[in-house]
């Protein structure tokens, strides 16, 4: 789980720069398409009939890749034109608190733990974002809606994911909701885009790669994690990625990094290890 949150923490960045490339549609296309081809090789000692999952199984990965594709159009949006640190702290703070709702909601059990750890994370965030420095006017800047909206899309992605591997296996269920989305994504790109020389110049592959990395191995250890550490316990872990989208940004974009970011950085840590404590 550190290592995802790392490599999601480095996307927001690269992912500003590689709008610069191509258009949204092509760019969340290639993400899925070669995030599919990455885990063909985990596949091939991991046999399974396609006929032995259920309808309702198809049906969770079918949400979960309609989801994906919506969230990676706000994530592509939201870094194009707002800020790609503070986009990254928004969304991953927004995160955990939709997962909680929904779990409250759906009466599943929360420990105390997770409910300060969240609480903590909370405030981590708006040190962040500098909310007591200089009030909530803080939290309006351009793309906000988008970041918004890659919050609640991945709050309950979380949820979904964790209830859609109890009879799949957890690298066929990923592979599958890659392949999905990719096939989601077809009808709205251009080939003629996509196989465009320009996408051959070293920024746009440097930091591409570091967006695929963010899915193919950042969101698949995620998503295999999810049943196991349970979804509100998984989400926490988040909580680290605001301290080093805000890092990333300041060294390779100059986006402005304070005494803020290192205290709610610091404040977001902890709180993951308060929820991962054991007694």
């Amino acid at each position: 789980m550190v290592i995802a949150m790392v490599t999601w923490g480095m996307a927001w960045s690269s992912a500003k720069i590689v709008n610069n490339f191509l258009p949204y549609n092509e760019l969340v296309f290639l993400r899925f398409f070669i995030g599919c081809i990455t885990m063909l090789p985990f596949l091939v000692r991991r046999p399974i009939s396609f006929f032995s999952i259920c309808r309702k199984d198809w049906w969770n990965m079918i949400i979960v890749s309609v989801l994906f594709f919506f969230y990676n159009q706000c994530f592509f949006m939201g870094t194009d034109v707002g800020q790609a640190g503070r986009g990254g702290v928004f969304v991953t703070t927004m995160n955990p608190i939709v997962t909680f709702i929904i779990s409250s909601w759906i009466s599943k059990k929360i420990e105390i733990t997770h409910t300060l750890a969240i609480f903590i994370g909370i405030i981590g965030g708006l040190y962040i974002l500098d909310v007591f420095n200089g009030g909530m006017v803080k939290l309006v800047f351009s793309g906000n809606i988008y970041f918004i909206s890659c919050a609640v899309i991945w709050g309950i992605m979380t949820i979904l994911m964790s209830l859609g591997q109890k009879n799949i296996d957890s690298i066929w269920y990923i592979t599958i909701c890659y392949f999905i989305t990719s096939i989601i994504s077809i009808p709205f790109i251009h080939i003629g885009t996509i196989f465009s020389s320009s996408l051959l110049q070293g920024p746009f592959l440097i930091h591409f790669f570091i967006v695929c990395n963010a899915m193919s191995l950042g969101t698949s250890i995620y998503i295999y994690a999810a049943p196991r550490l349970g979804a509100v316990q998984v989400s926490t872990f988040i909580f680290s990625v605001p301290f080093i989208a805000m890092t990333t940004a300041y060294f390779v974009i100059n986006e402005p990094i304070g005494i803020n970011v290192i205290i709610g950085g610091i404040l977001s840590i902890f709180s993951i290890s308060i929820v991962n404590y054991k007694k």
